[in-house]
C-alpha cells in the first residue's frame, strides 16, 4: 500500500511541478506582451510629437512665406471656318 501511495505523491508532484511551469511561462509571456505594449506607446507618442512639430514648422513657414496661387489657363477654342 505504501508503493501505492508513493506513486500518488510522485503523480500530484509531477503535475504540481507542470502546473509551476506553466504559470512561469504565462507570467513570462504577460511581461513581454506588456513591455511591447508600453515600448509601442511610447514610440507612437515620440512619433505624434514629432509629426505635430512638423506641421507647425511648416504652418510658419507658410505663413511666412506665402506660395503665389497658380493662374488658371483658359483655353480658346479656335472656331474653324469652312472655306468654298
Amino acid at each position: 500500500m505504501a508503493d501505492g501511495n508513493q506513486s500518488i505523491m510522485e503523480k500530484a508532484e509531477a503535475r504540481f511541478v507542470d502546473k509551476q511551469k506553466k504559470t512561469a511561462e504565462r507570467n513570462k509571456a504577460t511581461a513581454e506582451y506588456m513591455s511591447e505594449a508600453k515600448a509601442r506607446i511610447i514610440k507612437t507618442a515620440r512619433l505624434r510629437e514629432l509629426r505635430l512639430a512638423k506641421e507647425e514648422a511648416d504652418r510658419v513657414a507658410e505663413a511666412l512665406n506665402p506660395t503665389p496661387k497658380k493662374k488658371r489657363v483658359v483655353k480658346k477654342v479656335a472656331a474653324t471656318e469652312v472655306k468654298s
